[in-house]
């Protein structure tokens, strides 16, 4: 035993007393507990011990990886203020979110290149780089607080349209001209320009390294005699009332679905999505939803989700006809400085952390060498850089969240 844990602990109670370690549990495929109501069903009732065993992950070396998480993220807490003078003075400051499941090796990837080619850059670099989980509200405290380029950091990354594209937030910045996309890419990954979608900014402005893609699950036991909805179009549709669970709490990904099915069917289809939720799963009721005998035929999640279904399970994965809807991971760099900034830039665009969105958490790579494994068939939508410049997007945002409650 250590003197954080021992390994006859729960595995819910070490994640309640240490949240960093949820993602290094994910990294090693306990997926399941990045979904709350998972992680207090399963780390309830099962030890530390008996999870390693499940998968059998030595438990020695997995011990080790959660005790320099809880003391990396110890010293964060205890080098907050220090952090915040040293990105004043720092030559590159990277701030932003990344998703949980590749945090660990991402972080890991990032640390490594680090030690083996970023100190030839002769550079002090300052940053932050939390689980999505931990939200994004203090990323827009700093760009509010934000009066000038000069405060701003030089480098963000993160999902989420209300955060690069609100008035009040990052579009200020954006319409001065002061970011440039210098990842170096020419082309995108295929799954991404072609002929039916195009992620690359037409200004070279915003960099999108990867996406989120928003997939069904299917309860087949609760549709049993059913039509099964295999589009969007389908959920709107009056059979599906009070039968879905939407990703309400993964605020970038309903968001890019408020406004995608906005884009398509209006605000009569945004009444018609609001009218389709599942009442069990409703904000307020959500952490009670594991006791309701009855569940929500559908849920709509993360394609990263899709893991968990089981062969021969009640819970079959469906990628929508018309596509997934997708939030989109984007990187922001600062014109002023790209000549320091670029190889920063080029590392996060590059193809080993590509494979790692892709291959480790089923975020497909906009890097033109990685292999998604994303067959013809399978689409994307998107919400258009066109449609982005032609509105307010944090105002449609709350307008859309607006409708939605009122018709629930």
């Amino acid at each position: 035993m250590n003197k954080y844990f021992s390994i006859k602990d729960k595995v819910y109670d070490i994640t309640e007393k240490y949240p960093e370690t949820i993602d290094v549990f994910v990294s090693q495929g306990f997926t399941q507990l990045v979904n709350e109501k998972m992680r207090k069903l399963m780390g309830k009732t099962i030890t530390l011990e008996m999870a390693l065993k499940t998968k059998k992950v030595n438990v020695e070396l997995f011990t080790q990886k959660l005790i320099e998480v809880i003391e990396q993220n110890r010293k964060s807490i205890d080098d907050s203020l220090t952090l915040q003078e040293e990105k004043k003075e720092a030559d590159v400051r990277i701030s932003g979110v990344l998703p949980c499941p590749v945090r660990i090796p991402l972080m890991d990837s990032f640390n490594k290149w680090m030690e083996e080619e970023g100190k030839s850059l002769n550079v002090s670099l300052a940053h932050e780089l939390k689980a999505a989980s931990s939200g994004v509200d203090w990323l827009k405290d700093e760009i509010e607080r934000a009066e000038t380029e000069e405060s701003l950091s030089d480098i963000f990354i993160s999902a989420g349209f209300d955060l690069f594209f609100d008035n009040s937030l990052m579009k200020r910045f954006k319409d001065k001209g002061i970011f440039e996309d210098i990842t170096g890419l020419e082309r995108l990954n295929e799954d991404f320009q072609n002929e039916n979608i195009d992620l690359q900014d037409p200004d070279r402005e915003y960099s999108i390294i990867g996406v989120v893609p928003a997939v069904f699950l299917i309860n087949k036991e609760e549709v049993e005699g059913d039509k099964i909805p295999t589009s969007w179009a389908d959920l709107l549709e009056p059979e599906f009332e009070n039968r879905v669970s939407l990703p309400i709490s993964d605020f970038d990904l309903f968001n890019a679905i408020l406004l995608n099915i906005y884009k398509l069917y209006g605000e009569e289809g945004i009444k018609k999505l609001g009218k389709s939720l599942f009442r069990g799963m409703h904000p307020s009721e959500m952490v009670k939803s594991h006791m309701k005998s009855k569940r929500p035929a559908i849920t709509i999640m993360p394609y990263f989700f899709t893991k968990m279904t089981r062969e021969g399970g009640p819970m079959q994965a469906i990628w929508p006809e018309d596509g997934a809807i997708i939030s989109p991971i984007f990187l922001l760099s600062k014109k002023s400085k790209k000549d320091i900034l670029k190889p920063f830039v080029q590392f996060f665009a590059s193809k080993e952390v590509g494979e790692i969105l892709s291959h480790n958490g089923r975020f497909p790579s906009t890097n033109p060498e990685v292999d998604n494994g994303i067959s013809e068939d399978k689409r994307f939508i998107w919400l258009g850089w066109d449609f982005i410049k032609e509105n307010d997007i944090g105002k449609l945002i709350e307008e859309c969240e607006r409708i939605f409650n009122e018709s629930i």
